[in-house]
Protein backbone atom coordinates (compact mmCIF):
# COMPACT_ATOMS: atom_id res chain seq x y z
CA UNK A 1 0.00 0.00 0.00
CA UNK A 2 1.28 3.44 -0.90
CA UNK A 3 2.29 4.98 1.36
CA UNK A 4 3.85 3.37 3.75
CA UNK A 5 2.65 3.45 7.42
CA UNK A 6 5.40 5.24 8.87
CA UNK A 7 4.57 2.42 11.67
CA UNK A 8 5.90 -0.03 9.11
CA UNK A 9 8.53 2.19 7.76
CA UNK A 10 12.46 2.23 8.23
CA UNK A 11 14.45 3.26 11.90
CA UNK A 12 15.77 6.05 9.91
CA UNK A 13 12.38 7.01 8.15
CA UNK A 14 10.60 7.45 11.36
CA UNK A 15 13.22 9.79 13.20
CA UNK A 16 13.45 11.80 10.12
CA UNK A 17 9.16 11.69 10.44
CA UNK A 18 9.56 12.65 13.74
CA UNK A 19 12.21 15.61 13.38
CA UNK A 20 10.40 17.08 10.58
CA UNK A 21 6.69 16.88 11.76
CA UNK A 22 7.19 19.63 13.93
CA UNK A 23 9.43 21.62 12.07
CA UNK A 24 6.81 21.59 8.92
CA UNK A 25 4.14 22.70 11.91
CA UNK A 26 5.73 25.48 12.84
CA UNK A 27 6.94 26.88 9.48
CA UNK A 28 3.01 26.39 8.58
CA UNK A 29 1.60 27.67 12.03
CA UNK A 30 3.80 30.62 11.75
CA UNK A 31 2.07 33.38 9.53
CA UNK A 32 -1.21 32.42 12.21
CA UNK A 33 1.12 33.15 15.10
CA UNK A 34 2.50 36.46 14.06
CA UNK A 35 -0.95 37.26 12.65
CA UNK A 36 -2.53 36.78 16.27
CA UNK A 37 0.39 38.45 18.18
CA UNK A 38 -0.05 41.64 15.94
CA UNK A 39 -4.13 41.43 17.22
CA UNK A 40 -3.20 42.20 20.54
CA UNK A 41 -0.07 44.39 20.11
CA UNK A 42 -0.62 48.04 20.51
CA UNK A 43 -0.51 50.77 17.35
CA UNK A 44 2.31 52.15 19.44
CA UNK A 45 4.63 48.75 19.64
CA UNK A 46 3.94 47.98 15.85
CA UNK A 47 4.89 51.57 15.18
CA UNK A 48 8.60 50.66 17.06
CA UNK A 49 9.20 47.78 14.75
CA UNK A 50 8.43 45.01 17.20
CA UNK A 51 6.90 42.63 15.23
CA UNK A 52 7.96 38.93 16.27
CA UNK A 53 8.52 40.12 19.96
CA UNK A 54 6.70 39.62 22.74
CA UNK A 55 4.37 42.22 22.94
CA UNK A 56 5.37 45.14 25.26
CA UNK A 57 1.70 45.70 26.11
CA UNK A 58 -1.04 43.02 25.73
CA UNK A 59 -4.72 44.88 24.13
CA UNK A 60 -6.54 41.79 23.85
CA UNK A 61 -10.27 43.46 24.85
CA UNK A 62 -9.27 46.50 23.59
CA UNK A 63 -8.41 45.92 19.69
CA UNK A 64 -11.00 43.14 19.33
CA UNK A 65 -13.87 45.59 20.86
CA UNK A 66 -12.54 48.18 18.69
CA UNK A 67 -12.93 47.02 15.48
CA UNK A 68 -17.02 46.14 16.46
CA UNK A 69 -17.32 49.70 17.44
CA UNK A 70 -15.06 51.62 14.80
CA UNK A 71 -16.77 49.50 11.64
CA UNK A 72 -19.56 47.89 10.97
CA UNK A 73 -18.00 44.42 11.14
CA UNK A 74 -20.65 42.98 12.79
CA UNK A 75 -23.20 43.69 10.08
CA UNK A 76 -20.18 42.24 7.77
CA UNK A 77 -19.68 38.71 9.68
CA UNK A 78 -23.79 38.95 9.69
CA UNK A 79 -24.08 38.97 5.51
CA UNK A 80 -20.95 36.67 5.43
CA UNK A 81 -23.65 33.70 6.85
CA UNK A 82 -26.30 35.22 4.96
CA UNK A 83 -24.27 34.56 1.64
CA UNK A 84 -22.41 31.50 2.37
CA UNK A 85 -25.01 29.27 4.26
CA UNK A 86 -28.03 29.83 1.25
CA UNK A 87 -24.84 28.66 -1.30
CA UNK A 88 -23.96 26.19 0.73
CA UNK A 89 -27.79 24.85 0.63
CA UNK A 90 -28.07 25.33 -2.53
CA UNK A 91 -25.04 23.80 -4.21
CA UNK A 92 -25.64 20.57 -2.15
CA UNK A 93 -28.85 20.44 -3.01
CA UNK A 94 -28.38 20.50 -6.87
CA UNK A 95 -25.26 19.01 -7.23
CA UNK A 96 -27.18 15.96 -4.95
CA UNK A 97 -29.95 15.47 -7.54
CA UNK A 98 -27.81 15.84 -10.75
CA UNK A 99 -25.30 13.30 -9.25
CA UNK A 100 -27.50 11.37 -8.80
CA UNK A 101 -29.10 11.34 -11.98
CA UNK A 102 -25.28 10.89 -13.67
CA UNK A 103 -24.43 7.87 -11.54
CA UNK A 104 -27.81 5.97 -11.72
CA UNK A 105 -29.68 6.70 -14.88
CA UNK A 106 -28.04 5.61 -18.07
CA UNK A 107 -29.34 7.85 -21.01
CA UNK A 108 -27.52 9.67 -24.45
CA UNK A 109 -25.24 12.31 -23.49
CA UNK A 110 -24.58 11.16 -19.82
CA UNK A 111 -21.00 11.38 -20.45
CA UNK A 112 -20.90 14.71 -22.40
CA UNK A 113 -23.21 16.64 -20.01
CA UNK A 114 -21.02 15.49 -16.85
CA UNK A 115 -17.86 16.93 -18.91
CA UNK A 116 -19.40 20.26 -18.76
CA UNK A 117 -20.10 20.16 -15.37
CA UNK A 118 -16.57 19.42 -14.70
CA UNK A 119 -15.32 21.66 -17.49
CA UNK A 120 -16.48 24.30 -15.70
CA UNK A 121 -14.19 24.07 -13.01
CA UNK A 122 -10.83 24.62 -15.17
CA UNK A 123 -12.47 27.84 -16.66
CA UNK A 124 -10.28 31.23 -14.91
CA UNK A 125 -13.39 33.01 -12.85
CA UNK A 126 -11.51 36.05 -14.08
CA UNK A 127 -12.53 35.74 -17.61
CA UNK A 128 -16.34 35.62 -16.11
CA UNK A 129 -15.90 38.83 -14.23
CA UNK A 130 -17.70 41.52 -17.07
CA UNK A 131 -20.25 38.72 -18.33
CA UNK A 132 -21.14 37.62 -14.70
CA UNK A 133 -21.65 41.20 -13.44
CA UNK A 134 -23.82 42.30 -16.76
CA UNK A 135 -25.73 39.57 -16.13
CA UNK A 136 -26.11 40.24 -12.88
CA UNK A 137 -26.48 44.41 -13.54
CA UNK A 138 -29.68 43.04 -16.35
CA UNK A 139 -31.35 40.91 -14.06
CA UNK A 140 -31.69 43.32 -11.65
CA UNK A 141 -29.56 41.64 -8.80
CA UNK A 142 -26.22 43.17 -8.86
CA UNK A 143 -25.13 44.73 -5.41
CA UNK A 144 -27.41 42.82 -3.29
CA UNK A 145 -27.18 39.13 -1.35
CA UNK A 146 -28.82 37.47 -4.84
CA UNK A 147 -25.76 37.99 -7.03
CA UNK A 148 -23.33 36.33 -4.59
CA UNK A 149 -26.01 33.54 -3.40
CA UNK A 150 -26.98 32.87 -6.98
CA UNK A 151 -23.36 32.96 -8.34
CA UNK A 152 -21.86 30.73 -5.76
CA UNK A 153 -24.10 27.98 -6.25
CA UNK A 154 -23.59 28.26 -9.98
CA UNK A 155 -19.94 28.59 -9.78
CA UNK A 156 -19.74 25.32 -7.28
CA UNK A 157 -22.36 23.33 -8.75
CA UNK A 158 -19.93 21.94 -10.96
CA UNK A 159 -17.11 20.95 -8.22
CA UNK A 160 -20.07 19.61 -6.08
CA UNK A 161 -21.61 17.17 -8.81
CA UNK A 162 -18.29 16.03 -9.66
CA UNK A 163 -18.00 14.84 -5.60
CA UNK A 164 -21.60 13.93 -5.43
CA UNK A 165 -21.74 11.64 -8.64
CA UNK A 166 -18.48 9.39 -7.55
CA UNK A 167 -19.64 8.82 -3.69
CA UNK A 168 -23.02 8.41 -5.46
CA UNK A 169 -21.95 5.39 -8.33
CA UNK A 170 -19.66 3.79 -5.51
CA UNK A 171 -22.88 2.36 -3.82
CA UNK A 172 -23.97 -0.87 -4.06
CA UNK A 173 -26.84 -0.83 -7.54
CA UNK A 174 -28.48 -3.82 -5.71
CA UNK A 175 -29.61 -1.79 -3.16
CA UNK A 176 -31.23 0.98 -5.41
CA UNK A 177 -32.73 -1.87 -7.42
CA UNK A 178 -34.42 -3.75 -4.28
CA UNK A 179 -36.15 -0.52 -3.29
CA UNK A 180 -37.59 -0.10 -7.15
CA UNK A 181 -38.58 -3.93 -6.80
CA UNK A 182 -40.60 -2.86 -3.55
CA UNK A 183 -42.30 0.18 -5.51
CA UNK A 184 -40.28 2.36 -4.27
CA UNK A 185 -40.66 5.35 -6.74
CA UNK A 186 -37.33 7.47 -7.78
CA UNK A 187 -37.47 10.39 -5.37
CA UNK A 188 -38.57 7.85 -2.83
CA UNK A 189 -35.05 5.82 -3.37
CA UNK A 190 -33.05 9.36 -3.78
CA UNK A 191 -34.64 10.37 -0.27
CA UNK A 192 -34.33 7.17 2.23
CA UNK A 193 -31.72 5.25 0.37
CA UNK A 194 -28.83 7.06 -1.42
CA UNK A 195 -29.57 10.19 0.59
CA UNK A 196 -28.88 8.48 4.05
CA UNK A 197 -25.96 6.37 2.93
CA UNK A 198 -23.76 9.32 1.49
CA UNK A 199 -24.46 11.78 4.47
CA UNK A 200 -20.67 11.34 5.42
CA UNK A 201 -19.83 12.96 1.97
CA UNK A 202 -22.12 16.04 2.72
CA UNK A 203 -20.86 16.66 5.64
CA UNK A 204 -17.60 17.02 4.02
CA UNK A 205 -18.78 18.83 1.03
CA UNK A 206 -20.65 20.93 3.23
CA UNK A 207 -17.48 21.68 4.83
CA UNK A 208 -15.20 22.26 2.02
CA UNK A 209 -18.01 24.73 0.32
CA UNK A 210 -18.91 27.02 3.18
CA UNK A 211 -14.47 27.44 3.36
CA UNK A 212 -14.94 28.27 -0.07
CA UNK A 213 -17.72 30.90 -0.21
CA UNK A 214 -16.97 32.29 3.16
CA UNK A 215 -13.11 33.04 2.05
CA UNK A 216 -13.97 34.49 -0.88
CA UNK A 217 -12.95 38.12 -1.70
CA UNK A 218 -12.64 38.37 -5.83
CA UNK A 219 -16.65 37.88 -6.34
CA UNK A 220 -17.49 39.57 -3.16
CA UNK A 221 -15.54 42.93 -4.34
CA UNK A 222 -16.34 42.36 -8.00
CA UNK A 223 -20.72 41.80 -7.31
CA UNK A 224 -21.44 44.16 -4.20
CA UNK A 225 -20.42 47.98 -3.69
CA UNK A 226 -22.30 48.84 -0.58
CA UNK A 227 -21.94 47.62 2.98
CA UNK A 228 -25.46 46.18 3.34
CA UNK A 229 -24.11 42.85 1.28
CA UNK A 230 -20.60 43.27 2.05
CA UNK A 231 -18.96 39.86 3.39
CA UNK A 232 -16.19 40.44 6.15
CA UNK A 233 -13.65 39.57 3.40
CA UNK A 234 -14.11 42.24 1.83
CA UNK A 235 -15.37 44.54 4.76
CA UNK A 236 -11.97 44.05 6.74
CA UNK A 237 -10.39 47.16 3.98
CA UNK A 238 -12.78 49.23 6.23
CA UNK A 239 -10.58 48.76 9.01
CA UNK A 240 -7.69 50.51 6.93
CA UNK A 241 -7.13 53.89 7.19
CA UNK A 242 -6.95 57.01 4.47
CA UNK A 243 -3.67 57.72 6.25
CA UNK A 244 -2.45 54.99 8.18
CA UNK A 245 -2.97 51.47 8.43
CA UNK A 246 -4.16 49.77 11.76
CA UNK A 247 -2.64 46.62 11.34
CA UNK A 248 -3.56 45.31 15.27
CA UNK A 249 -7.46 46.08 14.34
CA UNK A 250 -7.33 44.46 10.33
CA UNK A 251 -4.56 41.39 12.36
CA UNK A 252 -7.66 40.90 14.88
CA UNK A 253 -10.54 41.23 11.80
CA UNK A 254 -8.94 38.45 10.52
CA UNK A 255 -8.88 36.42 12.96
CA UNK A 256 -12.25 36.83 13.86
CA UNK A 257 -13.25 36.39 9.94
CA UNK A 258 -11.45 32.84 10.23
CA UNK A 259 -13.31 31.63 13.09
CA UNK A 260 -16.27 30.28 11.48
CA UNK A 261 -14.61 27.86 8.93
CA UNK A 262 -12.22 26.75 11.67
CA UNK A 263 -15.20 26.06 14.13
CA UNK A 264 -17.25 24.50 11.74
CA UNK A 265 -14.11 22.23 10.75
CA UNK A 266 -13.81 21.21 14.48
CA UNK A 267 -17.59 20.71 14.74
CA UNK A 268 -17.61 18.48 11.47
CA UNK A 269 -14.61 16.74 12.03
CA UNK A 270 -15.41 13.61 12.52
CA UNK A 271 -18.42 13.62 9.22
CA UNK A 272 -15.62 14.81 7.30
CA UNK A 273 -12.85 12.52 7.87
CA UNK A 274 -15.60 9.56 7.01
CA UNK A 275 -16.75 11.30 4.28
CA UNK A 276 -13.21 11.91 2.56
CA UNK A 277 -12.77 8.34 3.46
CA UNK A 278 -15.93 6.74 2.25
CA UNK A 279 -15.65 4.11 -0.15
CA UNK A 280 -11.72 3.91 0.23
CA UNK A 281 -11.81 0.13 1.13
CA UNK A 282 -13.94 -2.89 0.44
CA UNK A 283 -15.03 -5.51 2.70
Amino acid sequence: MFPTPIANASKRVQVLYRVALPIALVVWLLPLIAIFFTSVRSLADINQGNYWGWPTEWQLWENYSAIFEGSPMARYLINSFVVTIPAVIGSIAISTLAGFAFAVYRFRGNILLFAMFVAGNFIPFQILMIPVRDLAVELGIYDSYSALISFHIAFQAGFCTLFMRNFIAALPVELIEAARVDGASELRVFWNVVLPLVRPALAALAVLIFTFVWNDYFWALVMVQGDHARPITVGLSALKGQWLASWQLISAGSIIAALPPVALFFAMQRHFIAGLTLGATKG
